[in-house]
């Protein structure tokens, strides 16, 4: 009923960038998105909070990405993007794109809830 469709992962040597994009898409119509993000988890690591962007465009980062990357959100187009620059080695994980209470136009009613992305790798090395 709802997907995330996440893109632009891959090998990047340090110092180098990249640029995330989640594209969100549902059975019918969507509605509304409050908060978009991206979280990522680093293999034996929890998942953590990258980055968000929310609706009213107020926006967090967790102190590791500060300075270096930068969200932001298309709502027209259901997408949000996460530019990654000065990538770092221990920038390497699985990035997952996430939408906090999407809502969407069913067949009979409006449905949604919180949805995730199946993930994008993300390799920071020389």
């Amino acid at each position: 009923q709802v997907q995330l469709m996440e893109s632009g992962g891959g090998l990047v040597q340090p110092g180098g960038s990249l640029r995330l994009s989640c594209a969100a898409s549902a059975s019918g119509t969507i509605l509304s998105i409050n908060v978009m993000g991206w979280y990522r988890q680093a293999p034996g690591k929890p998942r953590d909070l990258v980055a968000s962007i929310g609706r009213d465009e107020i926006t967090t980062y967790a102190d590791s990405v500060k300075g270096r990357f930068t969200i932001s959100r298309d709502n027209a187009k259901n997408t949000v993007y996460l530019q990654m620059n000065s990538l770092k080695p221990e920038d390497t994980a699985v990035y997952f794109c996430k939408a906090d209470r999407l809502y969407y136009q069913g067949t009979y009613s409006q449905r949604g809830g919180d949805y995730w992305g199946r993930g994008t790798q993300v390799t920071v090395s020389s």
